[in-house]
């Protein structure tokens, strides 16, 4: 089952994705090039895990960390499936970032690695965009590098009973068609269990926060006019353009954080 969140016809719908339509929870149909596509989740968290591919810290020229590393992304900066991502003015290296991102389904504490399925309501694609230009040391929280309204595409739905093992998908970030990225969860330092029960040891995890599990080699600079397209295996495809704020990206950005909730 795909669930997704999308407006359409001045109110915001929670339903379903199939056969190539979208489904409110009424039934009623919609093309998906007639409606604004968001965020498919509301999380209360919105949680990274930090070089957790050993391939990306080489690429990074940093040491992988023994223990899970940890940073937040803002709930503001989430938006949906074709919607813009603003480059911040005098931002030079505003990289994209595929990443697997897990879906809490019910509110948990202590959770063991062998139960975190228990927990896990389903799974979508997360671009975790980052400023670069502000990354001055990777065992600090990025909060300014990665915290700017619509740095979380997020979508375009959650995959719920679908994915038999999150640990082979491979992972593909495309850039105006090219192929930057490539990667399998398989190659994950921390797997998903393990993370559900570090990060459960430390917070209650709620109803639809996210868990993004980290992003392979390949991360690159995009700029204004660049389309973004990530393909998670068995998910689908999240696709982007980065804008400017001088393009009018400040008020699209405003009302995108108005559409999370």
């Amino acid at each position: 089952m795909r669930r997704v969140r999308f407006a359409a016809e001045g109110a915001v719908h929670m339903g379903e994705f199939r056969d190539g339509v979208l489904y409110d929870h009424a039934g009623r149909a919609y093309d998906p090039g007639d409606v604004v596509w968001l965020p498919p989740v509301i999380p209360k968290k919105v949680i990274g895990v930090a070089l957790n591919f050993t391939e990306h810290a080489q690429e990074l020229e940093v040491q992988s960390p023994e223990e899970v590393t940890l940073f937040f992304k803002p709930v503001s900066s989430l938006v949906g499936h074709q919607a813009p991502v603003i480059c911040p003015t005098g931002v030079r290296y505003l990289h994209h970032e595929v990443e697997l991102a897990v879906v809490i389904g019910r509110t948990c504490r202590h959770v063991r690695a062998s139960k975190a399925p228990d927990v896990i309501r389903g799974y979508t694609i997360f671009n975790d965009i980052t400023a670069r230009d502000f990354i001055t040391n990777f065992y600090r929280p990025p909060v300014r590098a990665k915290g700017y309204d619509t740095f979380g595409p997020v979508g375009p739905w959650v995959v719920e009973g679908e994915i038999e093992d999150p640990h082979s998908l491979s992972l593909r970030a495309y850039v105006n068609g090219e192929l930057r990225q490539f990667g399998s969860t398989a190659r994950m330092i921390h797997r998903i269990p393990e993370l559900v029960e570090f990060i459960s040891s430390i917070m209650t995890l709620e109803p639809d926060d996210l868990i993004l599990t980290g992003t392979p080699r390949g991360i690159s600079p995009v700029y204004p006019g660049d389309v973004m397209r990530l393909e998670i295996e068995g998910i689908g495809i999240l696709e982007n353009p980065v804008v400017s704020e001088e393009e009018g990206g400040r008020d699209s950005g405003r009302a995108r954080a108005r559409d999370v909730g």
